[in-house]
């Protein structure tokens, strides 16, 4: 075990708002950069054309190295991921190859990131949002989305639920460092307030998913929300992946890259790696260490931080002898990571696996990560049970 504290400035971890940016995501790229916004801001229009590739082929190839701030870059990346995304499945047929307007800044833009060129969760929630009053709390009811593919209060609420369950998670996140300074200095009266505030923020993040089917509905999410964020990596409508048309890096070889799925967030495998939940080394933990990469790096370096670090479970079995309270605090928590698991199951039931499926693109069958999530959510709930003391 190390003794020494996580700075989570270190990890691109904000002290107030957890994951989430330090600042509002920018609305706007500078002029040099207008094709990009007014192809974006058309988007919900432009897909009912049948026309969004030959309009999205039209697009001048624009270098992106003057974006140099990270709102800047960001907001590039968030763009230019739902520009190709719309081209790949914006019509009724999916295509190959992405035009090199499109690949190229994508992929310049995703180096600088570290994340590779697709939609992830990174550019589909945590940097794709505004506050309606921009002194106004970070929180449903204050938010809305910067950028959408088709529109509509489905999409829009299906993505703020993410950012609020991100912004709720901050107080979990930001109290992890103390709790593990607690535990490394066997402070058994600030381990036990600090855990208090992370299970109290764990029952928050929980409160907001039970929200999703407020102003969601299933069949619209199927149908109208869900088939543009799939990537090209096990979709049985992409089984090549895609080219990247001028990108000299891939030598003109299809890519293959998984689609925007909550897997990607960082809160539950920080919250793993914390509590001290394990997953069996098989198939579903390869998938899972494999979303770390289209995490941002920072993100992605805590959780290994995190797990390099002996949990707190040991440490709690050793002073619940003498105090039964602290044993009951830490299986609160595991409980409300099972529950939020188990919300996530019911919710994949309903609003993928139970629809039509109209299109090899969009299987109920298979996440938008590519994988058979009915049984990799049920595995993952399953896991997190068994870790009650």
């Amino acid at each position: 075990m190390t003794n020494s504290t996580l700075e989570l400035s270190q990890y691109e971890i904000d002290p107030i708002r957890g994951f989430l940016p330090p600042q509002d995501p920018l609305k706007v790229l500078p002029s040099k950069f207008s094709a990009w916004e007014m192809a974006a801001y058309d988007l919900p229009k432009l897909l009912v054309t049948d026309q969004i590739r030959k309009i999205l082929h039209e697009l001048p190839l624009i270098d992106s190295s003057s974006l140099t701030t990270r709102p800047e870059v960001e907001r590039g990346m968030m763009i230019l991921s739902y520009l190709g995304h719309a081209y790949v499945w914006g019509e009724p047929s999916s295509i190959e190859t992405l035009p090199q307007c499109l690949a190229v800044p994508w992929y310049e833009l995703s180096k600088r990131l570290g994340r590779p060129p697709v939609l992830s969760y990174a550019s589909y929630a945590l940097w794709n949002w505004r506050r309606i009053d921009p002194i106004g709390p970070l929180a449903l009811g204050n938010i809305a989305l910067l950028q959408n593919f088709l529109g509509g209060i489905d999409e829009e609420w299906f993505i703020l639920i993410h950012i609020d369950i991100e912004a709720k998670a901050a107080e979990a996140i930001n109290t992890i460092p103390k709790v593990l300074s607690a535990h490394d200095s066997e402070d058994i009266e600030s381990f036990t307030s600090e855990l208090a505030k992370v299970l109290s923020s764990l029952s928050a993040i929980n409160k907001i998913m039970d929200r999703m089917t407020e102003h969601c509905d299933p069949y619209i999410y199927y149908n109208r929300v869900r088939p543009y964020i799939h990537g090209w990596k096990d979709n049985p409508a992409l089984p090549n992946g895609l080219i990247y048309e001028g990108v000299d890096e891939y030598e003109g070889k299809p890519q293959k890259f998984r689609g925007e799925t909550g897997a990607q967030s960082s809160i539950v495998p920080a919250l793993d790696a914390f509590l001290g939940i394990s997953h069996e080394d098989d198939p579903l933990r390869e998938y899972l260490n494999e979303m770390r990469s289209y995490m941002p790096p920072g993100h992605n370096a805590f959780i290994n931080a995190l797990e390099a670090r002996s949990s707190i479970r040991d440490f709690v079995v050793k002073v619940s002898q003498n105090d039964p309270k602290i044993k009951e605090l830490y299986n609160n928590c595991i409980t409300e990571v099972q529950t939020f698991r188990s919300t996530h199951l019911r919710y994949a039931a309903n609003y993928i696996n139970k629809q039509k499926e109209t299109s090899l693109a969009n299987p109920t069958q298979v996440g938008t990560g590519g994988t058979p999530f009915m049984t990799y959510l049920a595995k993952h709930r399953d896991e997190s049970t068994k870790h009650l003391l």
